[in-house]
């Protein structure tokens, strides 16, 4: 029986199913076209900004290329992934919650995109300077991103705003954790690792299917800003970041990072003791360790900025033969609405574009035609498939080599439950286990001074509740220093903390 309560509406005016949860066959099935007003709401959020990015769209990148270094067929057949392989890759780094003048030295997570020009097609990784994610359902991503914006009545960011969909969300605790610490100010791009964040899939040349996370970590060495050097250079230098990468490529300097991944045999994802597709979580390291794959390496600087960098195009979507999605609800999500948002930003045939389309060698012979801006045709050839013309078009009929087994109810619900699936476990465990005592103490100092001004009472005590939760210890002298009122002002008084 369903918890219906009086709630939104669609922009028709009905009652909304759900502004929590997507329409899924099962709760680790795939989501479903026909879930009209997930689909609206990602739309419609595509296209509130023209014509920046709605996230991200403070940011810049470089070229390079990523080079295999050891033997991985035995989980894929993708040709970028096998032994000796290479691939121009571009990659742009960028800040989440910042528009395109805000400094790039506010606590935030950083975006990690790449595009591989493969011999198969462009291959898309869409991630994070973070392993995790605030949210584990795409149906909230709009929602959590109007959090990290302005109010609509002043146009101001808002400490409060900010901190209710945090704490109304518990899920978020292991992100807001990283990014509360010093994941939240790389000093530069460099020295900052990349993850793909979710888990996709790779297949080897026997058709088995293999669960994997992506991992890039920097070879430059980590290194972080505090919140007295982040706040000085968002006042002197808006563009630090972006100025560090590009001046290091022009010297020679090229940054590169070792490309590692988790492999989880297909069959464990069934009863590992975390849900292997929430983005909230991660997979241990001791059951999982990194299996080396590869080095990537930035050693070309753009020519032309808005025409490598801001018309670059990212999407999960972008897959080749031996990789896929898996059922991680806000790849699902992403793998709709990062293109949507392109089509909506640089134009419905922005994939001709020189920056996205694929390497001169992959013959494009695609059924999407004409539209704004269309440079590249087939000429006379049928426009349609079938066709008793000549033209080819594809015809895969039975079981999808890249799927997984689902055969259940559709429902609107979170994550089946395993073991440890609980929104505050890891978030804790990242805090008592990987932090060390003066990383704490900055977390702490930090948590506080976020908290210490522009809260509502109400928001302020679920606050107060949500980092007891992660942990008593940590908590409590949150909350020492909240109640106190000692806080430090937060580092540049923005980014998604």
């Amino acid at each position: 029986m369903s918890d219906q309560r009086p709630g939104s509406t669609t922009g028709s005016g009905a009652p909304a199913p759900s502004d929590r949860n997507t329409l899924s066959v099962g709760s680790n099935g795939p989501l479903l076209l026909h879930d009209v007003h997930f689909l609206e709401q990602m739309a419609h959020f595509n296209r509130e900004n023209v014509p920046e990015r709605r996230p991200h769209a403070k940011g810049s990148g470089a070229f390079g290329v990523l080079e295999i270094t050891e033997d991985v067929s035995q989980y894929t057949r993708a040709a970028l992934f096998q032994p000796g392989a290479s691939a121009r890759a571009l990659l742009r780094f960028s800040t989440v919650a910042g528009e395109l003048g805000s400094p790039d030295t506010w606590r935030d997570v950083r975006g990690f995109a790449l595009k591989f020009y493969t011999d198969e097609g462009n291959y898309d990784i869409v991630g994070n300077n973070t392993p995790v994610f605030f949210l584990r359902d795409p149906m909230k991503f709009p929602h959590f991103i109007r959090s990290q914006k302005r109010l609509p009545d002043s146009g101001l960011r808002d400490n409060n705003m900010q901190w209710d969909f945090w704490t109304l969300n518990p899920e978020s605790a292991h992100q807001v954790t990283y990014v509360m610490g010093q994941r939240g100010l790389p000093r530069t791009w460099r020295q900052m690792n990349g993850y793909g964040s979710h888990t996709y899939m790779w297949i080897n040349a026997g058709g088995e299917r293999y669960w994997v996370k992506y991992h890039f970590h920097t070879e430059q060495g980590l290194a972080f800003l505090t919140n007295d050097e982040a706040a000085a250079i968002s006042g002197t230098d808006a563009d630090y970041h972006r100025r560090d990468l590009f001046e290091a490529i022009r010297r020679g300097e090229h940054p590169s990072w070792r490309l590692s991944v988790q492999v989880m045999p297909y069959a464990d994802a069934h009863d590992y003791r975390v849900n292997p597709f929430d983005l909230t979580k991660i997979w241990s390291h001791a059951d999982y360790p990194l299996v080396p794959v590869g080095r990537l390496t930035l050693n070309e600087n753009p020519v032309n900025f808005f025409a490598q960098i801001e018309q670059a195009a990212f999407s999960p979507g972008n897959t080749v033969p031996g990789t896929g999605l898996s059922p991680d609800k806000m790849l699902l999500g992403r793998a709709f609405a990062y293109n949507d948002a392109q089509r909506n930003r640089i134009g419905t045939n922005f994939h001709q574009l020189p920056v996205n389309r694929p390497k001169d060698s992959v013959a494009v012979n695609t059924y999407m035609v004409d539209g704004q801006m269309a440079y590249e045709h087939s000429g006379a050839a049928p426009v349609y498939a079938p066709n008793s013309m000549g033209r080819a078009w594809s015809d895969t009929t039975g079981t999808a080599e890249d799927g997984w087994e689902t055969d259940t109810e559709m429902v609107r619900s979170a994550y089946r439950l395993h073991a440890e699936d609980d929104d505050f476990g890891q978030a804790g465990t990242l805090v008592r286990e990987v932090m060390d005592d003066a990383q704490r103490d900055a977390l702490v100092a930090q948590v506080g001074g976020a908290l210490s001004g522009g809260l509502t009472a109400e928001v302020l005590e679920r606050a107060l509740r949500y980092w007891a939760s992660i942990d008593p210890a940590v908590g409590k002298r949150i909350e020492e220093q909240v109640r106190g009122g000692s806080g430090p002002e937060r580092a540049g008084g923005g980014g998604a903390g």
